[in-house]
C-alpha cells in the first residue's frame, strides 16, 4: 500500500492515454508517472471524449475527465479549483500542449510545465487558418508566462527552441522520452518483400503523402515493393483516396489502428521505417522501430534528428525532399543484409533509451521543486 504522506500532484494534459486522440504526449505521461505512483499520490485532470468515464483510476493514476477535446481549456480553471480543495496538491504539472492552460492566474500551489514541441508555423499544415491563428498566436502567451517556473522537455530541438523564444537556459532540463525494450523485440526474420513501415497518428501536419509521392520513385528500382500504413487519425481518408488515385492500393496497406503485439511484429520484419513530420517533440514512433531491430529514416526536423545516428542506424533526409527520401530508400531497399546489420545497430542505439531512467530523472528533478 503506498503511504498517505507522499506529496500529492496533479498533472493537466488535454488528453490521457486512453483517449483516441492521444499521442506521444500521452505515451510520455503514462509511461513515466505510472512508474513513480509509489512516491507520488497522483492525479491526472483532462478532457473527455465519447463514453469515456468522468472519473477512474487507471494504473494507481486518478483521473478526472471534463469538458471535451475543443472545450477542455475553458473547464481546466473551475476543475483545477475543485480538485485542490479536495485534495491539497503539493504540485501542479501542466503538460502543454498546443494551448497553455495559464495555470499563473489561478493555481496557487508550486508550479512546473512539461513542453514536447512548439507547433508554430507547422500548425497550418493541420488545420484552418482561424482555428491555426488561434494556436499559433495562444502558443506564443507561453514564454510570457512560463517563464518564471521549471520547464521539461524531451529533447534538445524544444530547448532551442524555447531559448529562443525568451525562456532563460536554466530554468529547461532535457528529459528524453524512453522505449519499453521488452516490448519491442527483433525478429529473427524480415518480410520477404522489402517493406517500408509507417506508423504514427495519421494527421495532416506530419505530411505522410510525402511518402506516398516517394513511392512511384521507388517502385521503378523495388517493383516488389510492399508498404504498410500504421495508425489512426483524421487524415486517413485523405491518405486513402491518393493512394486510390494514383493506382497504388496493391502497394500500401492501411492497416488502421492494431494491437501492440501486430505493431511489434511489424516493426520487427520491416526492412525500414519512414518518419515525415516536420516537428516533433522527439521521435518516439522512430525509437520503437530501432528498438525493434528496424532502421529509421527521419527528415532533418527538430526532435527526429535526434533518434537517428545518420549512416548507422538509420538516415536523415532533408525535410520534405522526395527526391532524397525516394533516393535513400531504393539504395537501402536493394540490399538485404545491410538492413539486418543496421537494425541490430539501431537496436543497440535505442537501449540508450529508457523509461525507467526517464522517470528516475522526473522523480529527481520533481524531488528538488517540492
Amino acid at each position: 500500500m503506498k503511504s498517505k504522506e507522499n506529496p500529492r500532484i496533479l498533472i493537466i494534459n488535454w488528453h490521457d492515454w486512453t483517449n483516441p486522440q492521444g499521442g506521444g504526449a500521452e505515451v510520455h505521461l503514462h509511461e513515466i508517472f505510472k512508474r513513480l505512483t509509489d512516491d507520488y499520490d497522483i492525479t491526472l485532470l483532462c478532457s473527455s471524449y465519447e463514453n469515456a468515464k468522468s472519473y477512474e483510476e487507471i494504473d494507481h493514476i486518478k483521473i478526472h475527465r471534463v469538458g471535451s477535446r475543443n472545450t477542455f481549456n475553458l473547464f481546466v480553471p473551475s476543475a483545477y479549483k475543485f480538485l485542490s480543495r479536495v485534495n491539497n496538491f503539493d504540485l501542479v504539472i501542466e503538460d502543454l500542449n498546443k494551448i497553455p492552460f495559464l495555470g499563473r492566474f489561478y493555481i496557487k500551489e508550486k508550479r512546473m510545465a512539461i513542453l514536447h514541441h512548439l507547433f508554430g508555423e507547422s500548425i497550418y499544415l493541420e488545420t484552418n487558418f482561424l482555428f491555426g491563428s488561434y494556436v499559433y498566436y495562444t502558443e506564443r502567451l507561453i514564454p510570457k508566462f512560463y517563464r518564471d517556473i521549471p520547464i521539461t522537455v524531451v529533447s534538445e530541438s524544444t530547448k532551442k527552441d524555447l531559448i529562443r523564444k525568451g525562456i532563460k537556459e536554466e530554468c529547461i532540463t532535457v528529459i528524453y522520452n524512453g522505449v519499453d525494450l521488452s516490448r519491442y523485440r527483433t525478429a529473427e526474420n524480415l518480410y520477404g518483400k522489402p517493406t517500408i513501415a509507417c506508423l504514427g497518428r495519421m494527421k495532416k501536419y506530419k505530411r505522410m503523402d510525402i511518402f506516398i509521392d516517394a513511392i512511384p520513385e521507388i517502385l521503378k528500382e523495388i517493383p516488389d515493393l510492399q508498404v504498410l500504413f500504421v495508425g489512426r487519425g483524421d487524415d486517413l481518408p485523405r491518405l486513402k483516396t491518393i493512394t486510390r488515385d494514383r493506382g497504388m492500393d496493391k502497394v500500401i496497406e492501411f492497416r488502421g489502428f492494431i494491437s501492440e503485439d501486430e505493431k511489434n511484429e511489424i516493426l520487427s520484419k520491416s526492412w525500414v521505417a519512414v518518419n515525415t513530420s516536420p516537428k516533433e517533440g522527439w521521435g518516439l514512433t522512430s525509437i520503437e522501430a530501432q528498438a525493434s531491430g528496424t532502421p529509421s529514416i527521419v527528415p532533418d526536423s527538430p526532435g527526429l534528428r535526434e533518434t537517428v545516428k545518420d549512416g548507422e542506424t538509420g538516415y536523415i533526409y532533408p525535410y520534405g525532399s522526395v527526391k532524397h527520401l525516394s533516393g535513400i530508400l531504393i539504395e537501402f531497399l536493394k540490399d538485404r543484409k545491410k538492413a539486418i546489420e543496421m537494425g541490430r545497430k539501431a537496436r543497440r542505439w535505442a537501449s540508450n533509451f529508457s523509461w525507467d531512467h526517464s522517470a528516475l530523472r522526473m522523480k529527481e528533478f520533481i524531488k528538488e521543486i517540492i
